[in-house]
């Protein structure tokens, strides 16, 4: 198999990112076109999507001027050595086979996104498949993403959170092979979220209809529709929906506030009582609206079984933008912004930071700051991203507005570092990014005042939101200032 390779300066750390043509810098051109693709490798499904991003000069920024879907791969049931390990190396040919059918050769690539779901994201797997793309690690956005995460990146992948902004309330059901997720949508964002054991590849069958593949949950939703089936077992079409109608039903149960504990892999959800707008994304979404459509699994049945008890449940049912790519469409792109001279840099030796998740807290900066509001909003943010653990480095984005006073500095200094303790307990550094020009007051709040036992960075003039990630250089010597490599996830707009 051939290796994937790339062209990233690491002989400068300051910042500056170099593309596939050695005479292209982003920071010297008023436009740029980069080419980019989204990975998504999940429990059962696989696949690529290739985008041309145009980005524009706009003042110290580059923004989004276009973005062009120029190739779909196949879709790939996710290959399997062992029951729950991944076949990396049939996978690895996957991709290249997609490459090439693209036209394109990865070091033609200049940015991108891998993003690991479900088994995928274990710890074996995910090391086996990020080493096939070992040679892109500066230029790709890598992101494992658990429950929370992904329902969070479906919302936005298939475009309910912008619809919601123009339709009202929009909930986006996410139904996947093995998990169904589900985000509450509301003025484009989303404000409530769960996911629940309730998939097509539950239950998989052979070219004869035997039964493949049983997981513990498809067992119980067999069991449930009153059948007494294994692996090996016939499961013949008439058999199939009764299945399907019993994980409908229990998904139609979650929205009504009534579902089963142990279905639910996140806390439940709470419409009170509204019936919004749906939104369908993930696998099965494509078989909505294709009657006596066919599949090694239960994907056409769940999905006849699904439209048909929210049809009249739902307020409306929109179109998705995206149905089965709704989480790889998020393709990464860079801009890049320079920080203000006002910055904290302890110890001077911190930079350069490479691919650092970006949270943003809900914090709200009135005349008086609560440390216990902020210490709630930067858990609550961990929590959205998937990062609770603190397994690895965040940075926190911040909006300042108000006086600098010592008392709501202080608040703020010691929420931040509380809420961040999981992250700080394991020796990561103390990454703060404010759009004010508190940057360097901040960060000798945390170093004088706050048990920080790592390292601090605390930049402002930086404007940053959730799905980016930060590569921060060195200081300019010259300025004071440092440049900040911005990667997002670009997800569709209203």
């Amino acid at each position: 198999m051939n290796q994937f390779s790339a062209f990233h300066d690491e002989s400068d750390p300051g910042g500056r990112v170099f593309f596939s043509g050695a005479s292209r810098s982003l920071i010297e051109e008023d436009e740029i076109e980069l080419k980019s693709v989204g990975v998504d490798i999940g429990s059962s499904t696989s696949h690529l999507l290739f985008s041309t991003i145009v980005l524009e000069r706009m003042d110290t920024r580059y923004v989004v001027a276009e973005r062009r879907v120029e190739f779909e791969s196949e879709i790939l049931l996710t290959p399997y050595a062992t029951e729950n390990t991944i076949d990396a190396e049939a996978l690895g040919v996957f991709i290249e086979q997609q490459y090439r059918a693209a036209g394109l050769q990865p070091d033609e690539i200049d940015t991108g996104a891998l993003i690991l779901t479900g088994v995928a994201a274990r710890r074996s797997n995910a090391r086996a498949i990020g080493e096939l793309f070992a040679a892109e690690a500066g230029k790709f956005v890598a992101v494992s993403a658990g429950d929370a995460l992904e329902t969070l990146m479906a919302a936005h992948g298939s475009g309910a959170a912008a619809l919601s902004a123009a339709h009202g309330p929009v909930l986006n059901i996410d139904i996947g092979g093995g998990t169904t997720k589900i985000a509450l949508c509301e003025d484009g964002e989303v404000k409530a979220r769960t996911a629940m054991d309730v998939g097509a590849r539950l239950v998989a069958f052979d070219e004869a209809g035997r039964i493949a593949r049983l997981e513990p949950f498809g067992a119980r939703h067999l069991q449930d529709a009153g059948l007494s089936k294994s692996v090996g077992d016939p499961l013949s079409p008439d058999e199939r929906s009764p299945v399907a109608g019993v994980m409908a039903d229990r998904l139609l149960a979650v929205l009504e506030g009534q579902g089963e504990e142990d279905f639910l892999r996140l806390p439940p959800l709470d419409l009170s009582g509204a019936r919004p707008a749906v939104v369908f994304s993930g696998g099965v979404s494509e078989f909505i609206g294709r009657p006596g459509a066919v599949s090694g699994d239960l994907g056409p049945e769940l999905a006849a079984a699904v439209e048909a008890r929210l049809r009249d449940w739902a307020r409306a049912i929109l179109p998705a933008r995206q149905g089965i790519r709704a989480t790889v469409v998020g393709a990464s792109q860079y801009t890049v912004q320079v920080s203000g001279s006002t910055i904290f840099l302890d110890p001077a030796d911190a930079l350069p930071l490479r691919n650092i998740a970006v949270i943003a807290p809900e914090i709200d900066l009135g005349d008086e700051i609560y440390t216990g509001e902020v210490r709630h909003a930067v858990e609550e943010a961990l929590s959205r991203m998937d990062l609770s653990e603190g397994a690895r480095p965040v940075a926190v984005a911040l909006p300042w507005q108000g006086s600098a006073s010592y008392a709501r500095l202080s608040a703020l200094a010691s929420g931040l570092v509380s809420g961040l303790h999981p992250v700080l307990e394991q020796g990561h550094p103390l990454v703060l990014v404010v759009d004010g020009d508190i940057g360097g007051l901040l960060g000798m709040q945390c170093r004088t005042e706050e048990n920080v036992p790592g390292a601090i960075v605390s930049i402002d003039g930086i404007a940053l939101s959730e799905f980016d990630f930060i590569d921060i250089g060195e200081v300019i010597r010259a300025t004071g200032a440092t440049p900040v490599v911005v990667k997002s996830l670009l997800f569709p707009t209203a």
